[in-house]
């Protein structure tokens, strides 16, 4: 399992979400980064997803 780490920011740079995760592949952790988003409400918010390596899973400005 690799830890990937979503985070959610304003317009202003105030981070609404910052929060890691366990997956096992790269397209699990951007399905689970979609999930945590739809939770929260947050799919038009600027974010990203980001592995271990630093390879951009999600990203939305």
């Amino acid at each position: 399992m690799k830890t990937y780490k979503l985070t959610v920011f304003e317009k202003d740079g105030e981070k609404l979400l910052d929060v890691s995760f366990e997956s096992t592949t790269d397209e699990q952790a951007k399905e689970r980064g979609a999930q945590l988003l739809h939770e929260h409400a947050y799919e038009r918010k600027t974010h990203r997803c980001t592995s271990p390596e630093g390879k951009l899973l999600l990203f939305h400005a």
